[in-house]
């Protein structure tokens, strides 16, 4: 299935997106047409805290009124949100060995850049990239973002005042089912409820300063509308192969980078193995994969100007559209 959370009524829904992603199929709506309302359907984590009979139920009520044309709506003309509009935790890694070398790259030219210093800029281009450092193959490296900042697809991006220099990354991710504490690597898919896109939208110049500290980005991340996912998530058993999709970034519809999800130093199965150790894994937890390579603008040298729309396209997930607007224009 491939389930959303949208607004109608004055309030949050979900829904399955059928006919080839153009039509949401109301859930509560459903369940009340079938005259017993199911809390399983208030939001995206009830369905997830419903386990796999939340799914079922879900199923039945599709098969049973899915050709009811007044309990589906026109996705087009629907306001969609994040799948999960408040995630219980928000993770990111670091996980595409390409990214990982080319970003702090990118931080020494736009540095360079910003001073004009061309004879640096030279000299950094002229570099080999050099080896992984040893520490992404011993660890998975993640860090925590602000789950209250999360927004959904076809949102306006109001860029931070403070920073300058605006970026996206191209990236996808998970949700968790079921809670769990040391899970070994080899059940973990177990805990994976469906996947989603992610765009970690960044403010570059703020975050080099930070990365200086050594404990990872703050503010560079982290303001309103920063972390923004969708279109909806899709479960795994219609995605298949997570490590085989193609991924594309288009900016203004112009393709800035294509990709595939093969190659992560450590599969969310990992990722899920490391985290749990001695923690509780919650269900609804966003878990991202890190940026594939060429992804993003740092890595490029090619970041966003005020008004341009950013479309991320994940096979078998969807597309994730965005358009970010300077609060100062």
């Amino acid at each position: 299935m491939k389930l959303a959370t949208f607004r109608a009524e004055g309030g949050e829904r979900i829904g399955i997106v059928h006919a080839g992603d153009s039509r949401l199929f109301d859930l509560a709506g459903a369940a009340d047409r079938a005259g017993r309302a199911n809390p399983a359907f208030a939001s995206m984590l009830s369905l997830i805290d419903a386990g796999e009979a939340g799914l079922d139920a879900a199923r039945a009520l599709f098969e049973r009124f899915g050709s009811d044309a007044d309990l589906s709506r026109d996705v087009a003309g629907t306001e969609l949100l994040a799948p999960v509009p408040e995630p219980r935790q928000m993770r990111d890694g670091m996980s595409f060995p390409l990214h990982i070398l080319q970003a702090p790259r990118g931080q020494r030219k736009l540095a360079a850049r910003q001073r004009g210093d061309t004879d640096e800029l030279a000299r950094i281009d002229a570099e080999p990239l050099g080896d992984l450092p040893e520490v992404y193959r011993k660890v998975p490296i993640f860090y925590i973002t602000n789950r209250f900042s999360v927004r959904g697809p076809n949102t306006v991006v109001k860029w931070p005042r403070y920073s300058r220099v605006m970026d996206y990354e191209l990236e996808f991710g998970i949700i968790t089912k079921g809670r769990g504490k040391d899970i070994p690597a080899a059940t973990a898919r177990d805990h994976i409820f469906g996947f989603t896109i992610f765009n970690d939208f960044s403010a570059r110049d703020t975050q080099r300063i930070e990365m200086d500290g050594r404990l990872g980005p703050s503010k560079g991340k982290s303001f309103d509308g920063g972390n923004v996912m969708g279109p909806w998530i899709v479960t795994p058993d219609e995605i298949g192969d997570p490590y085989r999709l193609k991924m594309e970034a288009r900016v203004n519809g112009e393709v800035r980078s294509r990709g595939v999800s093969e190659g992560m130093l450590f599969p969310f199965e990992e990722l899920i193995a490391y985290i749990s150790k001695d923690e509780t894994l919650m269900p609804g937890e966003f878990i991202g994969s890190g940026t594939v390579g060429n992804g993003c603008g740092l890595e490029l040298g090619w970041y966003l100007e005020h008004g341009d729309v950013i479309e991320l396209e994940v096979e078998k997930i969807g597309i994730l559209k965005n358009k970010v607007e300077r609060q100062d224009v």
